[in-house]
């Protein structure tokens, strides 16, 4: 299983002659449009990044959203996965969930953000749009994962009178991994549009979504595109961090066991 993931990790991964590629093309179709008002070129995108960064706004407005993004994102992660293992032991919770599970999933996150927004103060909002995107992913990932459990392991396991809390290290852990990164990594892309959108309508204080609602207002081409480039480079070193992080801790676990 480790060689195919890592195979599969490989095939997957950017490659930087693709990334110039791009960026050539962009520069080129901005030097045809002619007017960076409807297409600025990436230099200029550079420039005014570094110029943003220089001001204690940028960092401020940077913290704010991630903090409050990041904490919707792990609640999620936590309540998702801890809701998942007793549903799988719970037939009746299992239903009880299932309706609102799929009723968030099907709605959308700009009818989401207007719903809640008439519950929850604009500087609360992304935190709880974050938390609902997430929560159906990493709730149904790790549900499917321990449904697809190799039941002759645990039977063996059963068998010889191994602790519940060392089958959970050495059987379930190494199992629901897989779906667990997995759901990891598609909600993580989620929770950024999602929590980002969610500040652009609600427009908090020294956010990320109030600095790209006031780049829209004054056509301010540049800005918008350096704080979409900005949330590209949080949502992908925080995935990497995080999906990191949650390898060395199975590990870890792996080992106790």
């Amino acid at each position: 299983m480790t060689t195919s993931t890592t195979s599969r990790n490989s095939k997957r991964k950017i490659r930087l002659w693709a990334v110039l590629a791009w960026l050539l093309i962009w520069q080129l179709a901005s030097m045809w449009i002619g007017q960076e008002i409807l297409l600025v070129s990436p230099v200029t995108v550079v420039i005014t990044l570094i110029r943003l960064a220089g001001g204690a706004q940028f960092w401020l407005s940077v913290a704010s959203s991630m903090l409050r993004i990041i904490g919707g994102f792990l609640l999620a992660v936590v309540l998702g996965a801890a809701l998942a293992g007793l549903s799988a032991a719970l037939g009746r919770l299992r239903e009880f969930l299932l309706p609102f599970v799929a009723t968030v999933k099907s709605i959308p996150v700009a009818s989401f953000v207007i719903l809640v927004l008439i519950w929850v103060s604009s500087r609360n909002l992304s935190v709880l749009i974050s938390f609902l995107m997430v929560f159906p992913v990493i709730y149904t990932n790790v549900l499917d994962g321990i449904s697809q459990t190799d039941r002759g392991l645990l039977e063996m396991a059963e068998l010889f009178g191994i602790p519940f809390g060392r089958r959970l290290r050495t059987i379930y852990v190494s199992q629901v991994l897989p779906y667990f990164r997995t759901g990891c990594s598609l909600a993580l892309g989620l929770c950024w549009k999602a929590g980002v959108a969610a500040e652009v309508i609600g427009i908090p204080q020294n956010s990320i979504g109030e600095n790209l609602y006031n780049a829209k207002i004054y056509l301010d081409t540049p800005a918008l595109f350096a704080w979409t480039l900005v949330i590209i480079c949080i949502s992908v070193l925080f995935e990497k961090g995080f999906l990191r992080a949650v390898e060395c801790l199975v590990q870890r676990l792996e080992r106790l066991g």
